[in-house]
């Protein structure tokens, strides 16, 4: 475990995170970065010998699958909770894999759908199979939604995958959790692409779906038990899908890295069957320096529907601010008649969107209930503002009107609306359709449980403007908008437009990061497409290129800077 002291800003409290407040004793590894702290074997086992460690358990990266380390905790006598260095080592060698695959029977020619079968073995040749997940949806080969059981596989296949991945953990002596992967294609052919000697980060949805807590099983293991449970005690019990919340901007290449502070985080825990498993709190600081999940959000149901509906409600009260996330792209996903068929592969995310993912398009119905609850939050803040005025309440309501007009500008369209205020509740007409929305929701709470038209929402108001601009989260993405009384739309109808810069001359950062590398000085001459620099942040690099031919004006940075997001970077004459 990686900690120490934490320097916190000006005014700022220093805020450990979670993991260091819930340890019984910490022990500081080195710096930020992974290459000086985690990667670091020399100072992992000076932290297990002062502390009279028995066992480490590695996680899911850095050195959870480094035979060389677990090789020097074997020489140390400490015990590595997961697999032997020579299983890692037959593992981690793709040819090598390829060949024990083949000793085991196991069938080892590439298809077109990324699923897994979790085993788990002892140190007595004990091993069984715990059922598959589906990890089709990615992006730049990393997992975005994953879900278990598949809806595609049937029983004498889930049968017979099960028992390869079994033979093959067998076939080298596996004596830990991992994961067989296997390649599928449309005929239900499968074929073993690699395995992954480590506990991985979906498994929360295979303990969902078969009541096996498999990070006790792998202590139980590595300390020599025999397993207590055999194949027949594995069940399949209803559905459960993982979302993979990160801080990312799904609209930049289906997620560019995003940091910053947790301003506000609120996580659906009030909601049934929901589960979920993060590292972060509400003043956390997402870096440029690991990967950028902030929370695995697991829900289940007793069925795939029941799943996904509840997947729906905890990514709509899922309220996490100061970072871009990625939730927009997640609800979209989840909503999506392709995913809801079932009918996903690896191909998924660029064949569904692929002009990329631009939020959710609303439909004319949803449109509609969007711009009443504007209009209702406008309205409602109105009346709000009104009665902290010094006067009595009598002269306050005698200048209040109970019908006002509106123009609400959302989604690129302004459409007029006039709301009427009732006894407990907004009616709403726009287009002489009239639509009923509560009023007892509260400006002060990011999340507002409405009622429109008899149909429960949440959504989440990001932001309330003193000149009617309002930002509000519905269905996952965030809209900006406008609402206005309909005279002073007619005003701001006739002030001139602001003239739009040229953006052509200047290379902005697209995401916070380091500058790996410049390829330009002042004075070049560039044509567009001409790399100009390279930005990394979280394991993505980010070649920047010329908008356009010209000479270099200014260079404003160099190798090893930090940049944030948008930061002009080189500008052209």
């Amino acid at each position: 475990m990686k900690c120490g002291k934490v320097k916190p800003r000006k005014g700022r409290v220093a805020l450990y995170p979670p993991h260091v407040k819930l340890a019984d004793e910490a022990v500081c590894v080195g710096t930020a970065q992974a290459k000086d702290s985690y990667l670091r074997m020399d100072r992992i086992v000076d932290a297990i010998q002062k502390t009279g460690s028995q066992a480490v358990h590695p996680g899911y990266g850095f050195l959870s699958e480094n035979a060389e380390f677990v090789q020097r905790l074997e020489d140390l006598n400490v015990s590595f909770i997961g697999p032997s260095a020579s299983a890692i080592t037959g593992m981690g060698d793709k040819l090598e894999s390829k060949r024990l695959a083949m000793a085991a029977g196991v069938n080892t020619i590439p298809g077109n759908f990324h699923w897994v079968f979790l085993v788990l073995g002892d140190k007595h040749g004990n091993a069984i199979y715990l059922n598959e997940r589906e990890c089709s949806i990615q992006r730049r080969n990393q997992k975005v939604i994953e879900e278990a059981p598949s809806v595609f596989l049937d029983p004498a296949t889930r049968k017979a995958m099960g028992e390869q991945a079994v033979a093959l953990a067998k076939q080298i002596g596996y004596s830990s959790a991992g994961t067989v992967e296997f390649l599928v294609d449309s005929n239900k052919n499968f074929y073993f692409l690699e395995m992954n000697t480590r506990l991985q980060v979906e498994h929360p949805i295979t303990e969902c779906i078969t009541g096996v807590d498999l990070v006790q099983q792998m202590i139980r293991v590595a300390k020599g038990h025999p397993l207590k449970i055999s194949q027949s005690d594995i069940p399949i019990r209803g559905w459960a899908i993982e979302s993979r919340v990160y801080a990312e901007d799904p609209f930049k290449n289906f997620g560019l890295p995003s940091i910053g502070r947790l301003s506000k985080y609120q996580e659906p825990l009030h909601l049934d069957k929901v589960r979920c498993d993060s590292g972060i709190q509400e003043g956390s600081e997402i870096s440029i320096y690991y990967d950028p999940m902030i929370c695995k959000l697991v829900c289940y149901g007793d069925n795939r529907e029941e799943a996904i509906e509840r997947s729906i409600k905890a990514l709509d009260a899922y309220v996490i601010r100061g970072v871009t996330h990625n939730i927009p792209l997640l609800r979209d996903i989840l909503n999506e008649e392709r995913f809801i068929t079932g009918d996903i592969s690896t191909n998924y995310l660029p064949e569904v969107y692929p002009d990329g993912f631009k939020g959710k398009q609303l439909s004319a119905q949803e449109r509609d209930e969007l711009i009443a609850m504007l209009a209702s939050v406008s309205v409602k803040n109105s009346l709000r503002s009104a009665n902290i005025l010094n006067e009595s309440r009598g002269k306050i309501n005698s200048r209040m009107p109970s019908c006002w007009n509106l123009v609400v500008k959302v989604a690129g369209m302004e459409t007029p609306c006039s709301v009427t205020v009732l006894d407990g509740s907004f009616k709403v007409s726009i287009d002489g359709r009239k639509i009923m929305v509560n009023s007892n929701f509260d400006l002060a709470s990011p999340l507002i449980e409405a009622q429109i038209d008899g149909n429960e929402e949440t959504v989440q108001l990001i932001k309330l403007g003193s000149a009617g601009e309002i930002r509000i989260r519905y269905k996952g993405t965030a809209f900006q908008t406008l609402v206005l009384p309909a005279k002073a739309n007619h005003f701001l109808s006739l002030m001139p437009e602001k003239p739009k810069v040229d953006m052509s001359k200047q290379v902005l950062s697209p995401m916070p990061g380091l500058v790996k590398s410049v390829a330009c000085v002042p004075g070049d001459m560039v044509s567009e497409g001409q790399e100009l620099c390279v930005i990394e942040a979280m394991k993505m690099q980010n070649s920047l290129a010329a908008a356009a031919t010209g000479k270099v004006k200014a260079v404003h940075v160099k190798v090893g800077d930090t940049v944030e997001e948008e930061q002009v970077l080189v500008e052209l004459e």
